[in-house]
């Protein structure tokens, strides 16, 4: 026999192990999710809260800790085929000499390996795992700012990263992001890459958008900016409803890699 108390155990474990993925959820999500009432969610959140495991943040919840490193180099080959392709295909955007804003992360690192057969092309990025592959082309130039360097994805931050973008001009910036949610809203966990990205979107004649469908409706902490925004999204399977309807209605070109 199932007890009330195991059931809430239940569904509290589950409830931490979505939030892994989703970084963050709603209490109507949760709600809705577990089909519980709100004031059940609301009680659960509080528990795993007393317990130190979640922080209540804009009506919802995240984690209290980022995700265990295990996780997070798990996650760097999770749709490693399709971020190949997604990678090949933005490439095959970039003109040899342009000059380039590349975002962190495992799809951007993908776009960096595809680079390698051009030419004398000008990169600026806060990734060292980005900057190590650009590092084989010979004849590229690489510029990364200074500052403490991130465990796992080996992003570069500090207060003046911003700043450091800012000073320089691109024809494209490639960025990815953490999660697209169902406005449209495009976002990510860290507030200074989020800052780091919008400087580089500021200075970019072209946005390119590099992401896979895992990426579809998950909501992030911070926003990015709007998919209203960007240029051009390079996908390996065309977003869902209601994303589908909102890329038409912005006029983002949307291309399928493969």
């Amino acid at each position: 026999m199932i007890t009330t108390m195991d059931k809430k155990t239940r569904r509290q474990t589950a409830l931490l192990r979505q939030l892994e993925q989703a970084r963050y959820i709603s209490l109507d999500d949760i709600a809705r999710q577990f089909d519980v009432t709100t004031q059940t969610a609301r009680r659960d959140v509080q528990d795993l809260e007393h317990l130190g495991k979640v922080r209540r943040l804009h009506g919802g919840v995240t984690l209290a800790q980022p995700v265990d490193p295990r996780v997070l180099r798990a996650r760097r080959v999770e749709n490693a085929e399709a971020k190949a392709r997604i990678g090949a295909t933005v490439a095959a955007r970039i003109p040899d000499g342009s000059a380039l804003f590349i975002d962190t992360g495992t799809t951007c690192e993908a776009v960096a390996q595809a680079l390698l057969g051009h030419h004398g092309l000008r990169i600026v990025t806060y990734s060292l795992r980005v900057a190590t592959l650009l590092a084989e082309g010979s004849d590229f130039t690489v510029a990364v700012p200074g500052g403490f360097v991130r465990p796992v994805d080996a992003g570069v931050f500090r207060a003046e990263t911003p700043e450091f973008i800012s000073r320089f001009k691109f024809d494209h910036a490639v960025i990815s992001v953490s999660g697209i949610d169902t406005a449209g809203d495009m976002g990510d966990d860290d507030h200074a890459e989020v800052a780091a990205v919008q400087a580089a979107m500021r200075q970019a004649e072209r946005v390119l958008l590099a992401v896979d469908t895992s990426k579809y409706g998950r909501r992030a902490l911070v926003k990015l900016a709007n998919l209203a925004d960007v240029d051009e999204i390079v996908t390996d399977a065309a977003p869902p409803a209601p994303l589908d309807r909102l890329v038409a209605e912005a006029e983002t070109l949307l291309t399928v890699a493969g």
